[in-house]
């Protein structure tokens, strides 16, 4: 089975700047990856980047791109498509909005779909096809709780973070003889900064709940290496998700008959 430790090669890592993907670009660095660090706050990255040559003396490049525009995308993707060095995606780059949909308009929902669900598909695309082609390489899509918990969040950023997930699942039934892993991390309340820019207090919601970035993250890592394609590192009880999983899998039967169920039938009138 594929591991981080057996991939040798460059880890790309989106949102890079800080929180969740600085976390993985230094845990990956101090595991021998080189890093391809991407986000848009260059001083931030340049900082990093010089942290990271000198603790770990891996080559740490930075390349700035905005991943809520057509062209950052395409840098990235064209990046990941031709560098046979890159070996290791990590989709992280995300954007969490104030408020909902009638709190919104339509410049910022559609900012946040760019960032959240028309990027990582874009990049997991590029990474899969020049990763699969060459039969080795990690795909590592930072979805989210809130998949699973619409109840719990605004309904763009949930409904980006089932994307995610939904896609993970496939892609990893895609690439599964390729020597092509893929996961999907589902963070549940983590401090990072991304609260702060939604004007959230998520200590006064969630007190006493809230994990640390980097406990976040090597859980992560962990699940990745115990070979998990959905990873919750806040879930204790991993027989609660597998239930969730024999349930969805048992509608699969169930979801496509040549007559609406007996339920929705409507009486014909004589």
């Amino acid at each position: 089975m594929t591991t981080l430790s057996t991939l040798a090669g460059t880890a790309l890592v989106t949102g890079a700047s800080t929180g969740i993907g600085a976390v993985y670009a230094d845990r990956l660095a101090r595991r021998g990856h080189d890093l391809v660090l991407v986000a848009r706050d260059v001083a931030r990255m340049e900082a990093l980047a010089t942290r990271l040559r000198a603790e770990t003396g891996r080559t740490v490049e930075v390349l700035p791109a905005d991943l809520a525009t057509q062209e950052g995308r395409a840098r990235i993707a064209g990046r990941l498509a031709d560098d046979a060095a890159i070996s290791v995606l990590v989709n992280n780059a995300g954007l969490a909005l104030e408020g909902d949909l009638l709190q919104n308009g339509t410049e910022d929902l559609e900012r946040l779909v760019s960032v959240n669900v028309t990027a990582p598909t874009v990049l997991a695309a590029a990474a899969a096809k020049a990763f699969a082609a060459r039969g080795a390489g990690a795909i590592i899509n930072l979805s989210s709780v809130l998949a699973l918990a619409p109840e719990l969040s605004g309904s763009a950023y949930s409904g980006s973070k089932a994307y995610v997930l939904n896609l993970s699942q496939k892609l990893a039934l895609v690439l599964k003889d390729t020597g092509v892993r893929v996961q999907a991390v589902l963070p549940g309340a983590t401090r990072t900064e991304i609260w702060e820019k939604t004007g959230t207090d998520i200590d006064a919601i969630l007190p006493g709940k809230v994990m640390a970035v980097g406990d976040l993250v090597d859980a992560a890592l962990a699940g990745f290496d115990a070979g998990e394609v959905v990873t919750i590192p806040p879930l204790a009880d991993e027989g609660l998700w597998t239930a969730h999983e024999a349930a969805r899998i048992a509608l699969l039967p169930n979801l496509s008959e040549r007559l609406p169920a007996e339920r929705y039938r409507v009486p014909v009138a004589a």
